[in-house]
């Protein structure tokens, strides 16, 4: 079983940011990071399962913003690589999260300086630049209010709203880092924010063109393909309704609770299977 359990763990890092090996999540010994053992975000970000759904549904929710979807198309090799922005992205939370506090602001000085020279027109003509406070802002609050819906569906149910503001206020710290301001850090204050923010987005050939190589993405390889599409539409599904009207989507009830029925069996394997995940390297190097 041992086998079996390490070749399923080796597939998943093979799509997510461990396997750049750039940073060393285990060292050096006693460094809590930005947030150590006791944050929430380390309880919500530590299970692979409910962050890939959301991050998947977090990039769908990103690029209904058509200043966001411009920066992305017009400097990003997500058309030809999306497995490869998939990593990066993944490497991004991970490091922020769990590594130690000099790895996490390297990263975050990386990334701003990558922001730096992100700029130009969406399909409009409208100017956009990747630096931007309030785009940054968007950019966040869609991607934490998504990995925490994928954690309430898929892991914690019951988190009390107390700790879910918590959760807010923990991740709005490498946001404000990056730039973004007037973050919304209570799950009240992210409903409303998304909800003011509806004027300013749409779904246009662009946008749809992301979800079908979304969609398309090739799976690393052919064993982890049945998974990775229930991942894809568990991912999907996690969309606001609004947000699923937008891409002209509907889930019939019984489509949702197959979707959901799938992930919970695809989450519950997974589980087993990673045993040297962030959270485990992680709570290694503080000595949990």
């Amino acid at each position: 079983m041992s086998g079996l359990r390490n070749k399923i763990q080796q597939q998943v890092f093979r799509i997510n940011g461990l396997s750049l090996n750039e940073f060393d999540l285990s060292q050096p010994p006693g460094d809590p990071g930005l947030y150590g053992p006791d944050s929430v975000i380390w309880r919500v970000h530590g299970d692979f399962s409910s962050m890939l759904c959301g991050g998947i549904s977090a990039l769908l929710l990103q690029m209904l913003h058509p200043l966001a979807l411009a920066g992305v198309w017009d400097h990003s090799t997500f058309r030809s690589d999306m497995m490869g922005r998939l990593r990066r992205t993944s490497q991004f939370i991970a490091v922020t999260t769990f590594g130690n506090t000099e790895d996490a602001h390297i990263l975050i000085a990386r990334v701003k300086g990558i922001h730096q020279h992100i700029y130009g027109e969406d399909a409009q003509g409208k100017p956009y630049a990747a630096s931007d406070p309030q785009l940054l802002t968007w950019v966040h609050v869609a991607e934490t209010s998504r990995f925490l819906a994928a954690h309430l569906r898929y892991k914690n149910p019951h988190l009390c709203l107390a700790q879910q503001d918590r959760y807010y206020r923990e991740a709005a710290r490498v946001a404000e880092a990056l730039g973004a301001e007037n973050v919304p850090k209570s799950v009240a204050a992210v409903e409303a924010y998304l909800q003011g923010m509806r004027p300013q987005l749409r779904c246009d050939e662009r946008t749809q063109e992301v979800l079908s190589l979304l969609l398309n993405t090739p799976a690393p390889t052919w064993q982890a393909r049945p998974a990775m599409k229930a991942m894809l539409a568990g991912g999907i599904e996690l969309l606001p309704g609004w947000a699923q009207q937008a891409f002209g989507l509907h889930f019939s009830p019984l489509k949702r609770r197959v979707i959901r029925v799938r992930i919970h069996g695809i989450a519950a394997l997974l589980r087993w299977a990673i045993h040297r995940g962030a959270f485990q390297r992680a709570m290694t190097r503080v000595g949990r």
